[in-house]
């Protein structure tokens, strides 16, 4: 016999209190969250929007970046897409404890018996990969989730307590349902999925009385409840904050690789003489897309678990900005008392050495699933740093010498050039110096391969292929300065638009339809920070092409012992998608037997820095580039080949000072191709 329970409504007074309270604490607290946004910096993110909405579905709703992380990233997609589903079910549970009977539209009827069925099954996923979660953090405790001891004690507290409130919302749903089952009579029940939470508590109550089922099914309800709005009010809290921030975080997210923000926004280059302040020394002085980066950072540790300068124990760890910032933001705009408002974040919240540690790699960025943007913030609280004369003893003399020379090392400008005195002197190979002379493409041929003695051998052997292959090119020779790629990135922005200047007036003046580099920090500097230069290539695009023109063929290599891998560059791989060309090349070449270190292309470790960070003494445990150098031995290698100058300075000092010179040897890929060709 059917027993009839009296519905949640039958309260709606007390059922429509919770919601109200609810909804009107989380309004309070988002409105003191959303304070310190109102009083950044501006930060234009409304332009592309088919392009951001395809974005936020791809990443926010569709999680297409957590399964990098392949267990932690199913439990996170299991959850997650679990939660999206069964909201539906809560929407309509808290309008059913005050209205008898809600349905929502379109979800009578058959459609509603589907969703019944299938939202029991999804509520037993969730719940499974919730003591899944809880086995993980508590037992296993995943080191990316460790705290060191200079950030303090770590807090698991949280984590755990939102997956308990999430297994209670499953718990207290099946209960409702269950209970329901248990009163109807046998055959009027209807089809409930078996083993799913729902069965489970229908069969541990089929055997109740009316009395226990009416009990259970109002506290089972009144649970439900007060978790749902609970955690509704507890996300704005603490790191779940992401719930809520993710999907515009992502709509928001920056669209071009590689690039670098202004120093504001709003002030065009030719009126930066003007601003009083450069960068971010204040909370407020980050715009408000980088303060709703700190409100959705996961704290899930993948960043600093593939950032070159936390494997070093270098004192950066990008987790830990965002942590600290968030923290700032909580403990200066509180929900009750005064804000607090222009404190100094240097030292008080962030240290100087954690700041320049930084390499601009982007692991982090790439890592990261909702595309928390580091370097943009690294590169402001940089300039920050350097308006205030806060610059390491160690960068002070290149960038004076940049300042004065146009190159770090302080050379004249006559000396730019010598490099192919060489290569006339030996191989009767004369290079156009542009000027007197025309030539259709330019070989930018920046600082480190002008000046350096050991990577003045690549600019040589890209000299080789370029006259081989039939390129007509030349170079700048002294009128050309350094790129200003690093200089950016370091914070020093006006000494960097003095470089762009100079160069763009003489790469304009030369008349070329193209230009073509070896630095892939040059290339990124050419393409991403200059304007309305001709197009720029990498030596390793033009490779690959001629040899698929059949113009560029190669003798087989001697030793058929050698194993090669290829490091990517930073700036070719993840902050241009240059992946492919470099190893098509080097595959092109008869005999050689390549294979791939266990981190490459998106996740290559870094070398350990470009640019000025050859001349930063950072404090670290051990050196980026030995790490690099011990994966491509564990890999089998005894050939290293790159594609950037700065890789192969920081590998081939990594291959001394790890002691592997005799197994292991570094070339550069355009050193590799002139020394196969045909």
């Amino acid at each position: 016999m059917e027993t009839a329970l009296i519905p949640p409504a039958e309260f709606w007074y007390i059922f429509l209190l919770i919601p109200v309270l609810g909804v009107s604490v989380f309004t309070f607290i988002i409105s003191k969250r959303l304070a310190p946004l109102v009083l950044s910096r501006t930060d234009p993110r409304t332009d592309r929007i088919v392009t951001r909405t395809f974005n936020m579905l791809k990443y926010a709703l569709g999680q297409y970046r957590q399964p990098r992380y392949m267990l932690a990233g199913i439990l996170h997609i299991t959850i997650f897409s679990g939660f999206m589903i069964i909201s539906l079910h809560s929407v309509t549970l808290v309008m059913t404890g005050i209205k008898e009977g809600f349905t929502l539209p379109f979800m009578g009827g058959l459609p509603g018996e589907i969703y019944a069925v299938l939202k029991d099954i999804i509520a037993t996923a969730v719940f499974a990969a919730v003591v899944v979660a809880l086995v993980r953090r508590v037992v296993f405790k995943p080191q990316r989730y460790a705290v060191p001891p200079r950030y303090g004690k770590e807090n698991r507290f949280e984590a755990l307590f939102v997956l308990c409130m999430i297994a209670g919302l499953m718990i207290s749903d099946a209960f409702y349902e269950g209970s329901l089952f248990a009163a109807r009579a046998k055959g009027e029940a209807g089809f409930i999925f078996p083993f799913s939470l729902t069965w489970i508590a229908k069969n541990l109550m089929d055997a109740s009385s009316a009395s226990t089922l009416q009990g259970t099914h109002m506290v089972s309800f009144l649970v439900h409840e007060l978790i749902f709005f609970s955690f509704l009010i507890f996300l704005p809290l603490g790191k779940h904050f992401h719930v809520i921030t993710s999907f515009p975080n992502v709509f928001f997210m920056k669209l071009e690789r590689g690039t670098v923000k202004p120093v504001e926004w709003d002030v065009k280059e030719e009126d930066l003489d003007d601003i009083e302040s450069f960068g971010v020394k204040k909370f407020e002085d980050f715009t408000w897309k980088h303060i709703l980066d700190f409100y959705s950072c996961t704290d899930c540790g993948r960043c600093s678990d593939h950032c070159p300068a936390t494997a070093a124990g270098r004192p950066l760890s990008p987790r830990f900005i965002s942590i600290k910032c968030r923290t700032y933001s909580f403990n200066h705009y509180p929900l009750t008392g005064e804000f607090r408002k222009g404190e100094s974040l240097i030292p008080a919240t962030l240290e100087e050495d954690e700041i320049w540690s930084c390499t601009t790699c982007g692991a982090c960025e790439q890592e990261c699933p909702l595309f928390i943007e580091y370097i943009d913030k690294i590169v402001d609280l940089r300039r920050g740093m350097v308006d205030e004369g806060m610059v390491p003893q160690s960068l002070q003399k290149p960038l004076n010498a940049m300042a004065r020379r146009g190159n770090p090392y302080g050379k004249t400008e006559k000396k730019r050039g010598h490099w192919t005195k060489a290569l006339s002197r030996e191989e009767n190979l004369d290079i156009k110096v542009l000027g007197k002379n025309r030539a259709e493409i330019l070989y930018f041929v920046d600082s480190v391969t002008s000046y350096d003695d050991r990577i003045q051998e690549i600019g040589r052997a890209t000299a080789r292929v370029l006259t081989h292959t039939g390129v007509d090119f030349g170079i700048l020779g002294k009128t050309e300065k350094d790129s200003g790629h690093e200089i950016r990135r370091f914070g020093e922005e006006m000494l960097f638009l003095d470089l762009k200047e100079k160069n763009t007036g003489a790469i304009l003046d030369s008349g070329v339809a193209g230009i073509v580099v070896n630095d892939p920090h040059a290339m990124n500097a050419l393409q991403k920070d200059y304007q309305g230069l001709p197009p720029v290539e990498h030596v390793s695009l033009l490779a690959e092409r001629k040899i698929r023109e059949g113009v560029l063929k190669f003798n087989p290599v001697e030793n058929r012992d050698d194993v090669y891998v290829y490091h990517d560059p930073c700036y070719l791989g993840r902050h241009n998608l240059i992946y492919e060309a470099p190893r098509f090349v080097i595959d092109a070449i008869p005999g050689i037997h390549r294979v791939e270190m266990e981190r490459c292309r998106d996740r290559a470790l870094c070398c350990g820095g470009g640019g000025l960070m050859l001349f930063y003494e950072p404090d670290e445990e051990q050196r980026i580039g030995q790490i690099r150098v011990k994966m491509a031995e564990q890999a089998g290698a005894s050939v290293i080949v790159t594609a950037c100058p700065y890789c192969m300075v920081n590998i081939e000092d990594a291959i001394k000072t790890s002691g592997l010179e005799n197994q292991i040897r570094a070339v550069d890929l355009m050193e590799l191709v002139a020394g196969h060709m045909v």
